[in-house]
């Protein structure tokens, strides 16, 4: 049985501006309040662990701790077939550079690693990700979700972030960056596991 959420606001323990949005949009209609961790002037903890669970767990459970409000942490990331799973847990650092992240530099990254070890077409992966709800009592509820696709060269599409221009859904012909927000949020890995979530803490 999992715990219901009973309050009027959550903190998401992000700094990243597009996934705040993301999950205002989808907490939009459950009346709750989003705060950010930036809002809260919270220091990123550092993610020391090697699956997308241990890293949404720290980075919930720091944000609770430094807060006393309830926290929820997304830990994402896109997992390449022919890659062995890679980048997974590291896709945002393969997009680190002295100037901040460049995720065109990930992607290109991405399609040079695939033509070098000649992974076969269509190279097929998947969007990860995996959301921890923490409370001030040290509880926490998990949920996991992904979304299906293959990945695109060049890339296509100005809207979203991370990988999205490269990425197109199973069923589509048309990358995530070329959709609107509302149609990739009725379909994307976030939207997969925010479902999981709210059946188990909200419904």
């Amino acid at each position: 049985m999992t715990r219901r959420f009973e309050g009027d606001r959550i903190l998401v323990a992000t700094h990243n501006a597009g996934k705040l949005e993301e999950m205002e949009q989808l907490f939009q209609p459950f009346g709750v309040t989003v705060v950010g961790a930036a809002d809260m002037d919270l220091p990123e903890p550092e993610e020391t662990e090697t699956t997308f669970v241990g890293n949404a767990r720290i980075k919930a459970h720091a944000a609770v701790k430094a807060t006393g409000l309830p926290a929820l942490a997304d830990d994402s990331g896109i997992e390449v077939d022919g890659l062995g799973g890679a980048p997974g847990v590291y896709t945002a650092d393969w997009a680190e550079t002295l100037e901040g992240r460049d995720f065109m530099l990930a992607m290109t990254r991405t399609h040079t690693e695939l033509t070098t070890c000649n992974a076969s077409q269509p190279w097929t992966a998947r969007f990860c990700s995996t959301l921890v709800l923490a409370w001030p009592d040290g509880h926490d509820e998990v949920f996991a979700g992904t979304v299906e696709g293959t990945l695109v060269w060049p890339v296509r599409g100005q809207l979203g972030h991370g990988y999205d221009p490269m990425f197109q859904p199973v069923g589509y012909d048309r990358t995530f960056a070329e959709m609107s927000a509302d149609e990739k949020n009725a379909i994307s890995h976030r939207a997969d596991s925010f479902k999981k979530l709210i059946a188990g803490c909200f419904g």
